[in-house]
C-alpha cells in the first residue's frame, strides 16, 4: 500500500472525510506529517553539513542545503509543490507521493528517504521521554496519545518551526495536526509491530 493510500485511508476513516483541502489539494495535516518525515530524513542524512542541522538554527536555505539527493528545501519543496500553501490544489499536491517526489530522488529512494525520517522521528521520541508512546504506535496495541507540548519537546521545537515555515502553516496548527494524526500514521506504517526495512518502505511510493 502506498503512503498516500495510507493518508487517504486516515482521512476517510470511521468519522468520514476531514480537513479535505479545496480543489483536491493535500490536506494541511497530511502536509505536516509528510513534512516532518522529510525534514527528519534530510536532517539525519546531513546534520553535520546542514545549517541548523543540530536543531539549534533555522531551516537550511533550499538553494544551499547540501544533502544527497537534493537539499532539504528541494525535497520539501517537491512535497509541497514548490512552496504552495495549505488548501491550494496546485503544484502537484494532489498527486501520489511518487509523482510529488519524482525528479528529486531516483529509483525507489523516496521510500527509503521517508523511512529514514520515520526511524529518526521514533528515535527522537525515545530519547526525549516519549519512548513508551512511540513504542505503542509502532506496536500492535492501542496508540498512546501525546499532547502538543509533549510532542514539541520530544521532536524539537526548531524542527516543528522548520516544517511550519516550509508549509506556511502556523506552529500551533502543525503541532495540532501532528498530535492528532502522527500516532495513527506511525501505526499504519508499522503493521508488523516493527519499523519497516527500506525495501518494504519502497512500496510506499
Amino acid at each position: 500500500m502506498g503512503l498516500m493510500d495510507v493518508l487517504n485511508g486516515m482521512q476517510n476513516g470511521p468519522r468520514g472525510p476531514r480537513q479535505a483541502a479545496p480543489g483536491g489539494g493535500m490536506s494541511p495535516w497530511m502536509m505536516a506529517l509528510l513534512g516532518l518525515l522529510a525534514y527528519k530524513a534530510m536532517k539525519g542524512r546531513g546534520a553535520a553539513n546542514l545549517p541548523g542541522g543540530n536543531g539549534s538554527g533555522p531551516m537550511p536555505d533550499p538553494r544551499t542545503a547540501g544533502a544527497p539527493g537534493g537539499g532539504l528545501g528541494d525535497i520539501l519543496g517537491g512535497l509541497f509543490g514548490g512552496g504552495a500553501r495549505p488548501g491550494m490544489g496546485g503544484g502537484g499536491m494532489g498527486g501520489g507521493l511518487g509523482g510529488i517526489l519524482g525528479g528529486l530522488l531516483a529509483g525507489g529512494a523516496a521510500g527509503g528517504l521517508l523511512n529514514n525520517g520515520l526511524r529518526n522521528l521514533v528515535g527522537d521520541l525515545e530519547q526525549n521521554g516519549q519512548g513508551e508512546a512511540a513504542r505503542s504506535w509502532v506496536g500492535t496495541g492501542e496508540n498512546q496519545r501525546i499532547s502538543e507540548s509533549e510532542l514539541a519537546n520530544a521532536v524539537g521545537i526548531n524542527d516543528i518551526d522548520a516544517v511550519a515555515q516550509q508549509t506556511g502553516m502556523p506552529r500551533e496548527q502543525v503541532l495540532s495536526s501532528l498530535s492528532e494524526h502522527l500516532p495513527e500514521l506511525v501505526n499504519q506504517l508499522t503493521p508488523d509491530g516493527r519499523l519497516p526495512t527500506d525495501e518494504e518502505a519502497g512500496q510506499w511510493v
